[in-house]
């Protein structure tokens, strides 16, 4: 917009923070670069969640649902590529859709309520798209897939989508590769570690990431492995504001958060003091 362009472009402005897209995140840099301005972009993301054989299952869940259903599933760190193991997929499956299904959708006023509304009309068409081709390609709508209507008469006209989980899911599904930005978690299964690792950094994101695991050592070695910015273990969408938060490829450049954040608002001056006479090898 003309707010945007004027502030990537006027020359007393000196640095510009965006979070957005991808597209528009470009954008704004490329407009900044004729005048040399500091940027930092937090864009886009498709984030891998990984879930180990060995894990406390409920933990495992409840970790699927934060990485997925906060917020409506409008966070861009979201983990929405659930990569099971193959031993354990059935039970973990069967939990997630049990346990999502309790999920109740209406005003997020009311204490009960886990799932409010989408933020707006064209994201909302937008997520029901998204739906439409993953049914197309071959996913199983296991829960949810699709709008929802609230109990409640008054929000009878509101932009709600049911939390979805999507089974069957293969790598190159469009809803697995493209951010949907809403309420919808896609179950992947896996059989190694090596598999699992290549398979999650296989996008063109690296925002967020997690693994869930009892096995400490393997945590540690999976995720100094897994390309992206900002990770958690065995919980997800933990993000403390001591941690700098920032992606890896096109999810973004800088950090926001943290005492890194300071370098990307802030320049370096370098000045040195001489307290006696200069040396000066001329005459």
């Amino acid at each position: 917009g003309e707010v945007g362009a004027a502030l990537t472009r006027h020359q007393d402005v000196s640095k510009v923070s965006f979070t957005g897209s991808v597209p528009t995140g470009k954008r704004i840099m490329s407009a900044c670069s004729d005048s040399l301005k500091k940027v930092t972009l937090e864009l886009g993301g498709k984030s891998p969640l990984i879930i180990f054989e060995d894990v406390n299952m409920r933990n495992a869940v409840s970790t699927a649902m934060l990485a997925n259903f906060f917020s409506q599933g409008a966070v861009c760190s979201n983990g929405t590529r659930v990569f099971v193991h193959r031993s354990i997929a059935e039970e973990f499956t069967a939990q997630l859709v049990e346990r999502t299904k309790k999920l109740i959708v209406g005003n997020p006023m009311n204490d009960d309520t886990k799932v409010g509304a989408t933020i707006c009309r064209m994201q909302y068409d937008k997520i029901l798209a998204y739906l439409d081709v993953a049914r197309a390609e071959g996913a199983e709508v296991l829960c949810g897939g699709g709008a929802v209507t609230p109990e409640d008469p008054e929000l009878a006209g509101g932009l709600y989508i049911a939390p979805t989980i999507l089974g069957g899911c293969t790598d190159d599904m469009t809803v697995v590769k493209e951010e949907v930005f809403g309420p919808v978690l896609s179950l992947l299964v896996f059989d190694t570690e090596e598999e699992v690792i290549a398979r999650a950094n296989n996008t063109h994101f690296g925002l967020g990431a997690a693994v869930c695991t009892d096995n400490l050592s393997r945590a540690y070695r999976v995720i100094s492995k897994i390309e992206a910015g900002s990770c958690n273990i065995n919980t997800y969408n933990a993000y403390p504001s001591v941690l700098p938060f920032g992606g890896y490829k096109n999810s973004g450049i800088g950090r926001e958060l943290g005492a890194e954040c300071l370098n990307y608002y802030s320049q370096t001056k370098a000045v040195y003091v001489e307290t006696g006479d200069p040396w000066c090898p001329f005459e």
